[in-house]
């Protein structure tokens, strides 16, 4: 069975090769310095080793401003330009106006419409699934595109199980923040979990948005930390994937690259392949909207 697994990484674009303020360059990076020769930066935005890509991903589409999440995402899961639709950048939830879009459109709901397997490991508090029960409705691109296509939500129990995955890959962020007892783990467990799950399916999501909250936040002791969890989670992932998977790894907007400011940046949104289809992925992408008609045409 074909597999694609995207791990979607909140604000995390191509920046400058600063030991100061790029978080790459600072704390070191193995993912990209033993993978594939060395760190991306504006200077070197594409790599290449052993089948394995990185590349510039245009987050702009054309349109005026600091690229943001809500638009951003509903352009990488919908594969629309949504600035272009909606005239602006919006953010951080989607636009009213592309509700009805990521309904239709959303990747979860096309491959299940192809009668494919698809799972979004994401698990939530039990405060996430008060939130939604109590009708509001202020929730992410992925989250809302889940519940408008009947994809299942995990929630803690599925976690201590090993049957998903934190947002912040180790779960002590969710522990402190949410009061759980969930036992804490090592970033590579977290990933032979994750491509656990992913052989069993199609399409596989994980998304963590806290390098989007860091970069904004720019806590020293936090970032290098995370980074570090970041790195060994992904270098596990791409150093052992199976022969029928392909990694695709996207970002909305550059931001954690470049912490000498708060906002967002116009660098170009990260974008890096691995595996099966590596190579085809990597030259058909171009801007976010791109990503999604480009993991669904491997299965045409």
């Amino acid at each position: 069975m074909r597999s694609t697994l995207m791990i979607f990484i909140d604000g995390v674009g191509i920046g400058k090769q600063d030991c100061e303020n790029n978080p790459f360059f600072k704390f070191g990076f193995k993912t990209f310095s033993e993978l594939l020769g060395e760190i991306p930066h504006i200077g070197r935005k594409r790599l290449r080793r052993n089948n394995r890509f990185l590349f510039p991903v245009d987050a702009t589409m054309g349109v005026e401003g600091l690229p943001l999440s809500g638009t951003g995402q509903t352009s990488i899961f919908c594969g629309v330009n949504a600035p272009k639709i909606i005239g602006k950048h919006f953010g951080p939830y989607p636009y009213s106006t592309l509700v009805p879009i990521l309904k239709e459109k959303n990747i979860f709901r096309e491959f299940k419409l192809k009668k494919m397997k698809v799972e979004f490991v994401n698990a939530y508090p039990k405060a996430f699934f008060k939130y939604v029960n109590s009708g509001r409705k202020m929730l992410s691109v992925t989250t809302l595109s889940c519940l408008q296509s009947s994809v299942r939500l995990n929630n803690i129990t599925d976690l201590n199980r090993g049957r998903a995955l934190s947002p912040d890959i180790t779960n002590q962020r969710l522990n402190e923040r949410f009061d759980n007892k969930t036992k804490v783990i090592k970033p590579e467990l977290a990933a032979k979990r994750l491509i656990r799950i992913a052989s069993k399916n199609h399409f596989t999501c994980f998304e963590t948005f806290q390098t989007d909250h860091l970069g904004h936040g720019r806590n020293g002791e936090q970032l290098e930390n995370f980074t570090k969890i970041l790195d060994s989670f992904l270098y596990y992932i791409i150093t052992h994937l199976t022969d029928n998977m392909t990694l695709v790894i996207c970002s909305d907007h550059g931001n954690f690259e470049d912490i000498s400011v708060k906002m967002h940046t116009l660098n170009p949104a990260i974008g890096m392949t691995a595996g099966k289809d590596a190579e085809y992925l990597a030259k058909r992408i171009k801007k976010l909207y791109d990503i999604k008609p480009a993991i669904m045409e491997l299965y045409e």
